[in-house]
């Protein structure tokens, strides 16, 4: 490799053995593929061991990559921070509805992703009893919708098949961040290695450090935790292609067909506390399972089909962004989208959704203020911010409220959800409303 390399670099490395130097500065930008993305990219390093780059996005989930895909349409390039040795295959599925293919859409991602997931044409819901309490056909109720369950790893690899080689530099965990004057952030790594970027994008999560270090509080635990798991049928499921919810006392579950072999399924339970972390999932998948015993059979069913390395459980969280209580999603030239910035309750199936407008948005705000300085790169960050505080406020508060209602344990209570609320008062149209969002096709143009 060294043979190769330009004669400043070549020095570099006879002075500094390749060895000597982190990790990250051995350029663990690897190619992606689908197969767990190894291989080796190019050595890049400068003499004071810092990397210079222009925009790093921190995080190689939904958020990080379509941001990355995002500004690579528009001809803007990023590097991608991920501190795993690969690409993230946990999390089982999740749902997408029209905003977030809207999304999918304008990236030039969507025609890939559609064959292999199921349209889900309706919903039913039913009490733990299996009494249908209603249903729902969406091209009935709101026309135009469109609703698949996804499994995460695909979408991820999707994403990540459209960058550039090299772009996802894996093993790369951030340790701090600097405020270096207006020669932008200095990022230290967890092995040492230094990058000083112009900007900063935190995608990094739920526990973001980024959101951390700009001041957020941690999100608050909301008093419920969700099992969740993906059934397996190499042979084909028998179940059509419907949202199915199951409402009981302080507990509900559900279950959606992914593709014609795979069905995701959730229990979402009341708990005072997260509880212990458990890390043998044999023993999650059988703490699920006495959740439901005398649940309908079909949920029975896709959870027997589970292998049990793919149940995972975890506590549900949020954080409320209240007006001039909570930091800006920008400072400085550093920005969060997605989970870093608004976790919120998967009640109203948006997490996803709205990571995946976070990117677009702040992309194209990007990309119109990159040849303008660094005010109008600020500019550009604070528009993003303010305009995306007024969809993501609403929409935290209403998972959340959502949420609190369908885990109601008062008898009196679940009597009037089962009864009156459900069957009379429910109406999807409406309940839908938050997932208009429209975009332009962001048409790929030659790198910057």
């Amino acid at each position: 490799m060294a043979a190769a390399a330009a004669p400043s670099s070549f020095s570099l490395l006879r002075l500094h053995p390749l060895s000597s130097f982190p990790s990250s500065l051995r350029r663990c930008r690897r190619t992606i593929s689908t197969s767990r993305c190894r291989a080796m990219g190019p050595i890049i390093a400068s003499i004071d061991n810092i990397r210079e780059e222009e925009i790093v996005v921190v995080g190689a989930g939904i958020a990080g990559l379509a941001t990355a895909l995002s500004l690579h349409r528009l001809g803007v390039g990023s590097v991608v921070l991920e501190q795993g040795e690969s690409l993230r295959a946990g999390g089982t599925s999740l749902t997408l509805f029209k905003n977030g293919w809207r999304v999918l859409d304008s990236i030039g991602v969507a025609d890939e992703l559609r064959p292999q997931f199921l349209q889900i044409q309706g919903l039913v819901m039913r009490a733990d009893d299996g009494r249908e309490l209603r249903s729902f056909v969406f091209e009935e109720e709101v026309p135009g919708q469109e609703v698949r369950a996804v499994e995460r790893r695909v979408l991820l690899e999707t994403l990540a098949s459209r960058l550039p080689p090299n772009t996802v530099s894996f093993s790369s965990r951030l340790k701090s961040i600097r405020k270096e004057g207006n020669h932008g952030s200095l990022l230290e790594l967890e092995d040492g290695g230094r990058i000083r970027a112009k900007i900063v994008i935190g995608c990094d999560g739920v526990r973001s450090p980024v959101a951390k270090w700009m001041g957020f509080s941690e999100p608050k635990y909301v008093g419920h935790c969700a099992f969740r798991g993906l059934g397996i049928y190499p042979g084909g499921h028998p179940y059509k292609a419907k949202v199915n919810y199951i409402y009981g006392r302080g507990l509900r579950a559900g279950f959606v067909p992914v593709s014609p072999t795979k069905v995701y399924w959730f229990i979402c339970f009341n708990s005072t506390s997260p509880g212990p972390r458990i890390s043998d999932p044999s023993v999650l998948k059988q703490e699920a399972l006495s959740l439901v015993r005398s649940w309908p059979v079909e949920l029975l069913d896709v959870m027997q089909n589970t292998p049990d390395d793919s149940v995972i459980k975890t506590p549900l969280v949020d954080r409320w962004l209240w007006p001039s209580l909570t930091p800006s999603a920008s400072s400085n030239g550093v920005v969060v989208v997605g989970d870093a910035w608004h976790p919120m309750t998967p009640n109203l199936g948006q997490g996803a959704c709205c990571a995946l407008e976070d990117s677009v948005v702040l992309a194209k705000k990007l990309a119109a203020a990159m040849g303008g300085g660094q005010d109008s790169v600020d500019a550009a960050m604070q528009d993003y911010s303010q305009e995306r505080w007024a969809r993501i406020f609403p929409l935290t508060a209403r998972s959340n409220l959502v949420g609190s209602l369908l885990q109601w344990d008062n008898p009196l209570v679940c009597a009037f959800r089962n009864n009156i609320m459900v069957p009379k008062l429910v109406s999807l149209g409406s309940f839908l409303e938050h997932t208009n969002f429209e975009c332009e096709m962001l048409e790929p143009v030659a790198s910057r």
